[in-house]
């Protein structure tokens, strides 16, 4: 029972940090709101997680397509190349947060892991931008 506690106290330590540091990289206020009402329980931060990863990917692939539009096509290749590049790091480096022994945090931090380089990403692209 202390154990469950402990879990608990530290999977909602984990997501108020992150949740202080939405304004950073731009997460949406749906997002705070879901994980304040998830009160730590798993399932529901995993879908407060899950439905902001596909708002920041839509903001993603909506900044990359803005950016590409401006570039010559040289720099269009670069750019490719570079978002390939990102999507590799991202997917091994997030999959390694998912830690088979590591019980629900590890499931958390993984999925958390996504939508945060996913947000990093769309601010980066954003600052592209003309």
């Amino acid at each position: 029972m202390v154990l469950k506690k402990f879990l608990v106290t530290g999977l909602t330590l984990c997501c108020l940090s992150q949740t202080a540091a939405a304004d950073d990289v731009g997460l949406s206020k749906q997002f705070s709101a879901c994980m304040d009402k998830s009160g730590g329980v798993t399932v529901d931060m995993l879908d407060c997680i899950g439905a902001e990863t596909k708002r920041q990917d839509a903001r993603l692939n909506k900044a990359y397509k803005e950016v590409m539009h401006q570039l010559s096509p040289a720099r269009k290749k670069e750019l490719q190349d570079a978002q390939r590049a990102w999507i590799k790091y991202r997917d091994a480096n997030c999959n390694f947060y998912a830690d088979p022994d590591g019980g629900t945090m590890a499931t958390v931090s993984s999925n958390d892991c996504f939508m945060s380089a996913t947000a990093s990403r769309a601010k980066e692209l954003e600052g592209f931008k003309e």
